[in-house]
């Protein structure tokens, strides 16, 4: 590898400059969204959640800076072996995890948790991108190529079924299927698992009374406004008190103990209500430019040959969007609620941690993609050829 060290090549500036946006984001709309809650709460400090966002930025920037510094061969090499550790901690946190509100999602390690299906995102995507390389002949080709990753996509899946996390099953599922679309799998190969996906997933959806419960809700949450429907009618105020210029920064009255833990999983339904119409389109095309950008960033790794680079990005974009869509479907009633956040916007350190991974991730394929363009970098030297590495 040859290093011109008088030459600077700059990470995506756009990509950077938009993760920020959304990050500054987060940390207004966490803090509007928190102070009265962590007031009652905590014998009034009313900045218990803003410090522990602040710290769990600090500890994101650090684990960006690490993963910046990281080619991408490397999670190539280790994907398989990520997927056997996260696999192992999806089993574990069924042993001996923490349970919250009914969940088991929670190892604790200490004073720190670890929510292992935000874990089990990132490393499905960086296992499915290597596949997609080492497989590519026999999915392009064969039935078998398409559903071998699917065999373990359904125990993972099984696995988050059993916390319950339906909405990470969900996440998961969508961008697998959308790597190996991409990835070359035939349309009525993908058509027809789609459609077994989809009826499995609803099958799943209406197994378990709560689930049920959740489906009934979201077709009329006004049929019990002060019952099962109670979040989602708070959350549908805030979005109508928004209007279009919203209430104001700090304003919202849904906050105030309406609309339940609204840091979390809702703070998109008070970003609604205190920035209105207008807040609410900014951020959409926020996350919209950034799903360009990495879909830009793969197509540029593509045209160099790196195809393992390429469908990282893709599929770290499709990941991100789709959470960002469910969650923002789900707070404005357009889905039935699942316990996904809205990545960099809402509360919750494991979350933000992931999501900074996995962007860091995409600048990384892009500075990689600047060094092959400057003749920095070789093809070769970036990243593992097909056939290179064992295992599916």
């Amino acid at each position: 590898m040859k290093v011109d060290t008088t030459q600077v090549i700059w990470y995506d500036r756009t990509l950077v400059s938009i993760v920020a946006i959304l990050v500054a984001t987060g940390l207004i709309m966490v803090t509007s969204s928190s102070l009265h809650y962590a007031e009652n709460t905590f014998s009034g400090n009313s900045y218990h959640f803003l410090v522990r966002h602040l710290i769990y930025l600090f500890v994101t920037f650090i684990a960006v800076a690490v993963v910046l510094s990281q080619p991408i061969i490397r999670w190539q090499q280790y994907g398989p072996y990520l997927l056997v550790i996260g696999l192992f901690l999806l089993v574990l946190v069924l042993l001996v995890g923490r349970t919250v509100n009914g969940s088991t999602r929670w190892l604790a390690i200490g004073p720190l948790t670890l929510q292992v299906s935000e874990l089990i995102k990132l490393f499905v995507v960086v296992y499915i991108a290597g596949y997609l390389v080492r497989r590519t002949d026999e999915l392009q080709n064969q039935l078998a190529g398409f559903i071998k990753p699917l065999i373990v996509l359904a125990l993972i899946s099984a696995l988050l079924l059993l916390e319950p996390d339906f909405g990470a099953a969900v996440v998961i599922l969508s961008t697998t299927l959308a790597m190996l679309f991409l990835g070359g799998a035939k349309l009525w190969q993908f058509i027809g698992l789609t459609a077994v996906v989809g009826a499995t997933l609803g099958g799943i959806a209406v197994s378990q009374p709560y689930r049920l419960q959740r489906i009934l809700t979201f077709l009329d949450p006004w049929a019990d406004p002060f019952g099962s429907g109670y979040q989602l009618t708070q959350s549908l105020i805030a979005f109508g008190r928004g209007n279009i210029f919203g209430q104001g920064l700090g304003n919202s009255l849904q906050k105030m103990s309406y609309l339940p833990e609204a840091h979390t999983d809702f703070v998109f339904a008070v970003l609604a209500e205190e920035l209105g119409l207008i807040g609410v389109f900014i951020t959409l095309i926020l996350f919209f430019i950034l799903f360009v950008r990495a879909m830009k960033i793969g197509r540029v790794a593509l045209l160099q040959q790196r195809a393992y680079a390429a469908y990282l990005a893709y599929g770290i974009g499709f990941w991100l969007t789709f959470q960002a869509l469910i969650n923002i479907g789900v707070t404005s009633g357009a889905l039935p609620t699942k316990g996904l956040t809205l990545p960099f916007v809402s509360y919750g350190g494991n979350s933000l941690l992931i999501c900074g991974v996995a962007v860091a991730i995409l600048l990384r394929v892009d500075f990689e993609s600047k060094l092959v363009d400057n003749k920095m970098l070789s093809v070769s030297d970036a990243e593992i050829q097909p056939g290179d590495s064992s295992g599916d």
